[in-house]
């Protein structure tokens, strides 16, 4: 089953993140979204469009710093987790990461292939530069009316 989207545009791919979020929001269930790819493909204007669902403003969403979990007291509780800065070793459980994503919020992973392992019952997103604007994005661990869902949202202007 073919689950790739295709974005144009910074916008478009910010759009697939806003219409993931909402999916998974309505559904109500904890979820954690595990995002892999290159830098610069396009995860960071992913997760800024699925935090909008949450009420968080883009300009609240960044990549890490020195930060590596950014906590937002929303319904549910949303966390962003970005592990680019530590090193290529595995995380450990000393992080305290395992808690974030067992907490019943919803969790969002840049950089997931760090944390050693991925959850059970997460979604997996990798992002893949076709050229400038566009990225190719293949999404595992949805139904495949969903992922139709999805590219119709994202296309809307």
């Amino acid at each position: 089953m073919n689950r790739q989207i295709i974005t144009s545009s910074a916008e478009e791919t910010e759009r697939l993140g806003h219409s993931l979020g909402a999916l998974l929001k309505k559904k109500g269930v904890a979820a954690t979204v595990c995002l892999y790819g290159d830098l610069g493909a396009g995860k960071t204007t992913f997760v800024k469009g699925f935090a909008s669902v949450f009420g968080i403003p883009a300009r609240e969403v960044g990549s890490a710093s020195f930060v590596i979990v950014a906590e937002y007291e929303t319904a549910p509780p949303f966390y962003h987790i970005d592990l680019y800065r530590l090193g290529d070793e595995p995380c450990t459980e000393d992080l305290g990461l395992w808690e974030y994503i067992e907490s019943g919020g919803v969790v969002v992973i840049e950089w997931a292939e760090k944390l050693g392992e991925m959850p059970d019952g997460a979604l997996s997103i990798t992002f893949r530069h076709r050229d400038e604007e566009t990225r190719e994005i293949v999404i595992e661990g949805i139904e495949q009316d969903e992922l139709h869902a999805l590219m119709r949202e994202i296309r809307k202007s």
